[in-house]
């Protein structure tokens, strides 16, 4: 059976890669909801615009809308289906793309409602990310001593009915 650690992450995994997937969808294209598209859209030129080095650099709204997008639908893809290492590569990536947001959010000084989401799923990825990274516990294995062809478990002292018949050094 698997440990309440594994069972944890995996289903942060599973659920943040599909919540990141959709998310990144709707940055990238309007087939899911035409709404959120286009505040999408909204956002990242304010974005932009709060940021002039990026015009600077040569960023545009939408040159940085479908990066971002298009890092989340990876992340989330790799966070879902893949196992092992890339995994936490992809939970770190995700953690510093949300901090980025939250930066930009506060930038332009939207409301808290705007985007308590992405500080949930950034707590969400901190959490996961924490789990995953903590050594696996091993149950602490007990010594056995072999008195009369039989294994019993060593113990600091020997039982009362055996005290001075056998030495343990």
């Amino acid at each position: 059976m698997a440990s309440p650690r594994t069972i944890t992450i995996v289903a942060l995994s599973v659920a943040l890669g599909l919540f990141f997937v959709f998310m990144g969808t709707i940055k990238l294209t309007p087939r899911l909801s035409r709404d959120a598209y286009n505040e999408m859209k909204r956002a990242y030129k304010s974005y932009v615009r709060a940021l002039p080095m990026l015009k600077k650099l040569g960023v545009s709204s939408i040159l940085l809308r479908k990066s971002i997008g298009a890092l989340e639908v990876a992340c989330g893809i790799v966070m879902t289906l893949v196992p092992g290492r890339p995994k936490d590569v992809a939970n770190f990536l995700l953690l510093l793309l949300v901090l980025a947001v939250l930066f930009f959010h506060q930038l332009v000084g939207d409301p808290l409602r705007r985007y308590a989401h992405a500080l949930v799923f950034g707590i969400l990825l901190t959490c996961r990310l924490l789990i995953a990274r903590q050594p696996d516990e091993q149950p602490p294995r007990k010594r056995l001593l072999a008195v009369n062809g039989d294994e019993q478990p060593l113990s600091h002292r020997a039982s009362p009915e055996k005290e001075g018949k056998m030495k343990v050094s």
